[in-house]
């Protein structure tokens, strides 16, 4: 198949991009830089110049390929307005599933499990209601649009990805900032006792599911990028203490903010979510190393400074 990929080289969509390869299809990769455009072809993709804001070089890049992969988001230090950054994502959506529409051609939408704030573990079949946490509830109109594009002949998936997605290269992810915070302040911190729960994924084992979910997703599914189902946010705050040698505090909820910054109203969240329907569907199975482990292993305190992960 020839795939076309937005956000072909960013974190997640370089790795979705050596999968598809590897696996012996072609990809179309959107570039906005000449420097996106030349590491994708340094590894054997074609280039489609563009980006989110040009919904002709989107329609273009998806009518001329055999399915689409949307791994591509603005990121906060391009413009600070999460409704701004929802609106271009939805509107890069729908300008992708008018050029598929009728087709029957694969399109797989990058979201997030964190807006399942549910009191208990999310699936598959939980349907975000809109009333998740800030800048969280306002990807929800494109989800809703995602899904609903099945009925117009468009084999579209919702790909939820964990919100720790962790593996080298990350440089910019939720893993990182946790470290640049604790670096800054001293301490590796957690809110109240750090029970609640975060889920993660290596990228590797995330962008195995992106082809699997390309070749074989039902149309109007939704899939779950999960490997560990819910790491208690105190665990993450200590093996990030062990690694730099600081001490490993709670603080309390009020302190939350002035601690972590825009982080503040996530970091106490309860977002567990699983992924056993997704595995049942695909036959997806994680081999890679789980995330405390992946922390305890080094690399992401060789020299990473403190990133800034989309929501």
């Amino acid at each position: 198949m020839r795939i076309f990929v937005t956000g072909a080289t960013g974190y997640i969509g370089s790795a979705v991009v050596g999968e598809l390869l590897g696996a012996g299809h072609q990809v179309i990769g959107l570039a906005r830089s000449d420097s996106s455009a030349a590491a994708l072809s340094t590894i054997g993709a074609q280039v489609r110049r563009g980006d989110l804001e040009d919904p002709d070089s989107l329609r273009a890049g998806a009518a001329a390929a055999d399915g689409v992969v949307h791994a591509a988001s603005k990121h906060i230090s391009e413009t600070t307005d999460p409704a701004a950054r929802a609106r271009t994502e939805l509107d890069a959506v729908r300008a992708i599933g008018e050029a598929l529409e009728g087709s029957g051609k694969p399109f797989v939408v990058t979201l997030g499990t964190m807006g399942l704030t549910l009191g208990r573990t999310g699936t598959e079949a939980d349907v975000p209601d809109g009333e998740a946490l800030g800048a969280l509830a306002l990807r929800v109109p494109a989800e809703h649009a995602v899904i609903a594009m099945a009925e117009r002949g468009v084999r579209s998936a919702v790909l939820r990805l964990a919100p720790l997605v962790h593996g080298e290269g990350d440089h910019k992810g939720f893993v990182p900032t946790l470290i640049g915070i604790a670096r800054a302040r001293g301490v590796s911190a957690y809110v109240g006792d750090g029970s609640n729960r975060w889920p993660a994924v290596h990228r590797l084992d995330a962008a195995h599911l992106y082809r699997l979910a390309v070749e074989g997703a039902p149309a109007g599914s939704r899939l779950h990028a999960v490997d560990d189902e819910g790491v208690p946010f105190r665990e993450i705050a200590e093996a990030i203490g062990r690694r730099l040698n600081v001490p490993v505090v709670s603080i309390a909820a009020e302190d939350a903010g002035q601690h972590f910054g825009f982080l503040g109203a996530l970091a106490s969240l309860d977002t567990p979510a699983s992924s056993t329907l997704t595995r049942q569907r695909l036959g997806w199975r994680p081999a890679r190393v789980p995330l405390i482990a992946d922390i305890e292993k080094g690399h992401y305190f060789n020299g990473i400074q403190q990133g800034t992960p989309a929501l």
